[in-house]
């Protein structure tokens, strides 16, 4: 018979099962959305390109441009029908996303295009019904298969959407081990647990939610939510927080937060408030599109309106109105930037870089500020030696003890010291009743004698004879010293810390040439933030602060004027990745940071942070060029077209218009795959 507190606990738990899988489900069907969008359009560029050779074959312009004759009867009945297939199928898109566009007040691509395919098809079937001029099917069809081709194009170079919040809830255990009344344990869903509960952590484990130690002694590893590279200890009172990794030790903890008020619950609503929050910068291709909609419309009502005032047939008027609304949208336009983000996609690809957000990527070029974290970005992530202090014993004796001793342990240090041991080839020594003192250290025996691995707490307690003064100054650095005891006696003391990455200077210092400032912001603490941030030479150093402090501190850099990218890896740095004005994942980073991240370096260098605003730059820089390449015949055609010299017997035919549009086309599509980082 279950009691309330069960039925409680299962209440909640369905609760929270709902919300989890809403939350899957939402990012599942974004990311669905966008597949089913590219091969929306992969399917109507086809459908598209088979109506229009018919189409072409058929339009009178053309053959008259091609000196031929197919014409037969009821030939332009059936031109119209393909054209209406074309228009519906093939336009479909873009109407529906002029709407979208126009509802928020913000015309850009789609507006442009729609409004010229309507023109086109509306004045075209006028011209076939009403016999009021040349129609002009042919430029409706071809207008739309290549604008169809660029958007196709790319869509397939982007990535999907973002699946960050998902991959947060993901991070949680889903069982606790649940202490009973009896005292015994029983596997309990973590959604079902409720304050006051007290759950089990055995060493290795995740803790599964937030609470309040009170009975056990461990070192948990919470670098991956609080930034802090040195594993935490704790004991009774002590905070556990659900999404860390336990040490060695045992732990029991009493549930003190769940549901929204747990840790990984607050970093999802940071990351929410800060994609949110983000600038919706409009992509450079929907700014020219946005002006040219607007000179499309000005011009052609402007040569509608004088033709009409200075007695031309309406006619007339019309036919030159809707060529100046035609040319006004390119059709090199279509791929101007398309090819440009897509070879720019390839390039980044080849180097490590994984573009997520054009938006974001496209800005990168205005970044003046690389705000970088610490652990795992400028630094390895894990614990290596730097100094070994010997006391009149060999280096590789004192090295080869705590080398057999910590190859039983699975330590963050113990790592470190591994790690050295194999790169010198040490050859391990037989260790027996070994022994994890929670807090303190570790002791064993070897070649019968007593050896331990202690802190410099124990040592002290113990008082045990050291160089002060030496210890104070790797201290000082951030570095974390273990001392080495045989039989009682001070063999020497070990000196270890986190691996700057060999690229991290190189990296700062080429910011630097160009401009762009660089600030470590990190959850570590003072020392160790300040000794990495001076061997870097870097410009400011941030350190102690918490998750929702770092999107903070984002946010004060923006609100200064700065364009801000953020550097992490981390589930701490989630929120600054999606407040910044790009957000860069390094790939060995944790799914939560890279699913946030605009960019991911796939090769965890921050060196690749150069390449990326470079590439940036040089994608701009191209994008500007075939924009020029794209629209620079409007300059001359537009009024041509809309009849400035007509009287002088100058006036553009679309034939010659045609031509100018298939040049601009060629010279854009050569100029993209120039595209190359310096």
């Amino acid at each position: 018979m279950k009691n309330h507190r069960d039925d409680q606990h299962e209440v909640h738990n369905e609760e929270m099962q709902d919300k989890h899988s809403q939350e899957d489900s939402k990012h599942d069907n974004h990311h669905d959305h966008h597949e089913m969008m590219v091969e929306d359009f992969r399917k109507r560029f086809f459908v598209s390109l088979f109506v229009m050779v018919p189409i072409l074959i058929l339009s009178p312009m053309i053959q008259m441009f091609l000196n031929v004759d197919w014409r037969f009867s009821g030939d332009l009945m059936l031109l119209f029908l393909l054209s209406t297939v074309l228009f519906v199928v093939g336009g479909k898109p873009f109407l529906i996303g002029s709407l979208d566009e126009l509802k928020k007040k913000e015309p850009a691509m789609m507006t442009l295009i729609a409004f010229a395919i309507t023109t086109a098809y509306i004045y075209s079937t006028a011209a076939v019904f009403l016999k009021i001029g040349n129609d002009f099917f042919w430029e409706l069809a071809t207008l739309i298969v290549i604008m169809l081709l660029g958007h196709w194009i790319e869509m397939k170079s982007v990535m999907g959407a973002s699946n960050a919040l998902n991959e947060l809830l993901k991070l949680m255990p889903e069982e606790a081990h649940f202490i009973q009344e009896d005292g015994k344990t029983a596997e309990v869903l973590v959604a079902r647990l409720k304050k006051g509960d007290h759950i089990l952590v055995k060493p290795g484990e995740k803790i599964p939610i937030d609470g309040i130690v009170f009975e056990g002694n461990s070192e948990v590893n919470e670098s991956m939510i609080t930034g802090e590279s040195v594993p935490v200890v704790k004991q009774k009172e002590a905070e556990v927080i659900g999404g860390s990794i336990n040490g060695d030790g045992i732990l029991k903890f009493t549930v003190s937060k769940t549901g929204d008020e747990t840790f990984l619950s607050q970093v999802v609503r940071l990351v929410k408030e800060a994609q949110l929050s983000k600038s919706k910068t409009q992509r450079l291709a929907d700014i020219a599109a946005k002006w040219l909609f607007y000179l499309a419309v000005s011009a052609g009502t402007l040569t509608f309106v004088v033709w009409y005032s200075l007695g031309a047939e309406i006619g007339f008027a019309v036919e030159r109105a809707v060529t100046v609304i035609i040319i006004a949208c390119p059709h090199a336009l279509g791929l101007a930037t398309p090819l440009v983000t897509a070879i720019s996609t390839s390039i980044g690809a080849k180097r490590g870089l994984l573009i997520r957000d054009r938006k974001a990527f496209e800005s990168a070029r205005k970044i003046d500020l690389v705000v970088f974290d610490k652990t795992g970005t400028l630094t390895e992530g894990e614990f290596g030696i730097t100094e070994i202090r010997s006391i009149d014993v060999e280096e590789e004796h004192l090295l080869t003890l705590a080398y057999s001793m910590e190859l039983n342990s699975e330590h963050p240090i113990a790592k470190g010291i591994v790690k050295e041991g194999k790169k010198r080839e040490l050859i391990s020594k037989d260790v027996s009743d070994y022994q994890n003192l929670p807090g303190k250290g570790l002791k064993a025996v070897i070649d019968n004698k007593k050896v331990m691995i202690v802190s410099p707490g124990y040592i002290r307690d113990q008082e045990i004879p050291f160089d002060q003064e030496d210890y104070e100054s790797l201290a000082h650095q951030g570095k974390t010293v273990v001392f080495v005891l045989e039989d009682e006696q001070l063999l020497g003391y070990i000196a270890l810390s986190d691996i700057i990455r060999e690229s991290a200077m190189t990296a700062v210092d080429t910011l630097t040439s160009m401009n762009i400032k660089s600030v470590m912001l990190t959850g570590d603490n003072h020392n160790v933030a300040d000794f990495v941030g001076k061997k870097l030479n870097i410009d400011m150093v941030i350190s102690e602060v918490l998750p929702q402090q770092k999107s903070e501190k984002i946010e004060e850099l923006i609100k200064k004027g700065h364009k801000v990218a953020m550097t992490g890896d981390g589930v701490n740095d989630a929120p600054a990745l999606a407040r910044a004005d790009l957000g860069i994942a390094i790939g060995a980073g944790t799914d939560v940071a890279i699913e946030t991240a605009d960019v991911i370096l796939v090769k965890s260098d921050p060196n690749d942070v150069v390449n990326l605003i470079k590439l940036s730059k040089a994608t701009y820089t191209k994008m500007i060029q075939n924009l020029v390449w794209a629209t620079g015949y409007n300059i001359i055609a537009m009024p041509l077209a809309a009849g400035v010299l007509y009287n002088q017997g100058i006036v553009i035919s679309p034939a010659v218009g045609a031509v100018l549009m298939s040049m601009s086309t060629v010279i854009v599509a050569i100029n993209a795959k120039l595209l190359k980082i310096k």
